[in-house]
């Protein structure tokens, strides 16, 4: 494609990710001289606990497009985005991941799409997923559930991988949520997109840092944040609970009235149990939507900035 006269800006989260770091940098530099003369490379450190940030200081020193971020601690890859987003000074700007199971080969082709398609928003979607069964599993699911239940719609097998305009970037720092993440605000927004069929690669090194325990974190953010569906299946519930209940003992006093005998002290125990295990699932949910609330009204930052190098 021809070279492109605005400024390019990769945004990139690293966590742990030493190994690939050199390697990542050598097929950027490979591709972004020819895609436009403006560019940089934003580089988030998200508390990594190997020498990540070392090898960032090194390639700083060695290439001038490298802007290094520090985090002072993990604070998560969506946390980790939204402090790069801060940062980035480009008219576009692409946000990949590390791993380089995003190739950099694709960036020119993320651009192209979204300046012919004139859109807010180009988004790689994968034709295939060079994950194991159990993860692909789990976005499968995630994906049915987010779309039946909340209001952000979107195609599936979309990626972190996309190039967003300038003018994103600026709406997405007007919204300063602490419990939802980058990437569910931005389709809450409504930014219109186009998709780009690419091919996923295998991790170039190390294993993913999604254990089973982020992804549901990432699955409850994205539910409790912009949907009241957990709250109404409680109320609905109860009203269901409350209307056989209501029958049962309507049925019980029947029974003794004709001379029958009420059921004995085995059922009375397993309905008091499965009542207090509804109220507590039910007290459970309440208490995850006044914890978010109790997390926003404080008003912490979502990452904190040890240091920067530009």
């Amino acid at each position: 494609m021809k070279k492109l006269s605005e400024k390019i800006s990769i945004l990139i989260p690293v966590f742990n990710n030493q190994d690939v770091l050199d390697e990542l940098h050598h097929r950027l530099d490979s591709i972004l001289p020819g895609l436009s003369d403006a560019y940089e490379i934003v580089l988030v450190d998200d508390g990594s606990e190997d020498d990540s940030w070392r090898l960032i200081e090194a390639l700083k020193t060695r290439d001038g497009h490298i802007v290094g971020i520090k985090l002072m601690r993990n604070f998560g890859q969506q946390n980790a985005i939204g402090a790069g987003l801060e940062h980035v000074t480009g008219d576009i700007v692409v946000l990949m991941d590390a791993d380089l199971q995003d190739r950099p080969e694709d960036i020119p082709r993320l651009v192209e799409a979204l300046i012919r398609e004139d859109v807010s928003m180009a988004i790689a979607r994968w034709k295939s997923r060079r994950d194991d069964w159990f993860r692909k599993s789990l976005s499968r699911l995630f994906y049915r559930v987010s779309q039946r239940i909340t209001k952000i719609k979107h195609v599936p097998n979309l990626g972190v991988f996309r190039a967003i305009r300038k003018e994103v970037v600026q709406e997405l720092k007007k919204y300063q949520e602490k419990t939802s993440s980058t990437l569910s605000l931005l389709y809450w927004i409504g930014m219109d997109y186009t998709t780009v069929d690419l091919e996923r690669d295998r991790r170039y090194s190390g294993k993913s840092g999604y254990t089973l325990k982020k992804m549901l974190r990432l699955a409850l953010d994205r539910i409790f944040s912009f949907s009241m569906f957990p709250i109404r299946v409680a109320i609905y519930t109860g009203l269901c609970i409350s209307i056989l209940s209501f029958l049962l003992g309507a049925g019980l006093i029947i029974r003794n009235i004709s001379g029958g005998v009420a059921p004995g002290w085995t059922s009375i125990i397993v309905l008091v149990l499965f009542f207090f295990g509804i109220n507590f699932i039910f007290l459970g949910i309440i208490g995850e939507y006044l914890g978010r609330i109790f997390m926003e009204s404080k008003q912490r930052p979502k990452f904190i900035v040890k240091k920067i190098l530009k």
